[in-house]
């Protein structure tokens, strides 16, 4: 069988743009009969079959926007979700929102019902699912029928779209060493989310800031797993075989559970024991005394996504524009877990 392909293939392969292919397909007046005709053949011997949504996309704006979330309990996405909002009431788009549940098959179901003409493009952060098993396929395929993608947080660095990122790896670095310059000693490394990209940056932020001060690796205060329950358990262990005097938690689940349990052992925070979670939830201020917290600024990347795409979609240019990265830097919000410098 024939692999079919794509309108950017046809266009590499005879060095013409993709727009062109595009209206060389759609039989366009604004392309000679030779380049038609020569786009036509290609296409047929590739077993390339036009999309019509895909290739009258920029003449049928539907002004809508569609964004897929992973978790809608998560007030980081909530927050994300603002300032996609903001943005789009601004310039006067509408938004559909799915949430996928971190599950892959809804996330595929999500995308292929809104790309069939109910909406002109899309921003959406990876389900835990995708990236687990690192499944990206329903995204090149949605972008090579000509819906834009705009990835934030989770993303996956093999599609070309433009994407939204924080800091993760040099916001885990900074976060280390203020433990680090405020005295401490043992600090245990936790995470619930290791089967997701951020978690990864943010573990491999602490292992750098310990080697570049000259500490070694302690194995015995990580905890890496992608399971909650795996998760208590571990830190269970962790906290009656080790004394400690800094957590660096990677999630709001090993923040919180961090929390409750040092209390209940009877540590004095942040005199004897300092903690600094991940994402700027609402327990983070809720909790006594309260967590320091590295703050991702999640209207602002929900902004950021949202004039991407929309730029995108406005660009009047006959050549597509490259794909951009834009990286939101973020915030040490110090609060009652750690010593002031």
């Amino acid at each position: 069988m024939k692999s079919k392909a794509t309108l950017k293939q046809i266009a590499k392969d005879l060095h013409v743009s993709v727009s062109t292919v595009s209206k060389a397909l759609n039989d366009s007046p604004e392309i000679s009969e030779q380049t038609k005709a020569k786009v036509q053949e290609y296409a047929k011997l590739k077993n390339y079959k036009p999309n019509v949504i895909g290739l009258n996309l920029k003449n049928r704006k539907t002004k809508t926007i569609g964004v897929i979330i992973p978790n809608i309990l998560n007030p980081f996405f909530a927050k994300v979700f603002t300032g996609i909002e903001k943005v789009a009431d601004e310039k006067g788009y509408n938004l559909i929102t799915c949430i996928s549940n971190e599950s892959l098959k809804k996330e595929i179901h999500a995308m292929d019902i809104l790309s069939n003409g109910t909406i002109d493009g899309f921003i959406l952060s990876m389900s835990e699912e995708s990236q687990e098993k690192n499944q990206t396929e329903h995204f090149r395929q949605i972008i090579n029928e000509g819906t834009p993608v705009v990835m934030f947080d989770r993303i996956a660095e093999d599609v070309d779209c433009d994407k939204v990122v924080v800091d993760d790896y040099e916001s885990a670095v900074n976060a280390t060493k203020h433990l680090l310059s405020t005295g401490c000693k043992k600090i245990a490394l936790l995470s619930s989310i290791d089967n997701l990209s951020v978690g990864k940056l943010r573990a491999k932020g602490y292992y750098a800031a310990l080697q570049s001060n000259g500490i070694s690796q302690d194995n015995n205060l990580v905890i890496l797993t992608d399971n909650v329950d795996d998760f208590d358990e571990r830190f269970q262990k962790l906290m009656a075989n080790n004394r400690i005097d800094g957590v660096f938690a990677l999630d709001e689940h090993a923040s919180v559970t961090a929390m409750k349990a040092a209390i209940k052992q009877g540590y004095k925070i942040p005199e004897e024991l300092q903690l600094i979670g991940f994402a700027d939830g609402v327990w983070s201020r809720r909790l006594t005394p309260s967590l320091s917290t590295v703050s991702q600024h999640g209207p602002e990347i929900g902004e950021a996504a949202a004039h991407l795409l929309i730029d995108r979609l406005e660009d009047k240019n006959e050549e597509e524009e490259p794909f951009k990265t834009t990286i939101i830097k973020t915030e040490l919000r110090q609060r009652e877990s750690t010593r002031k410098l």
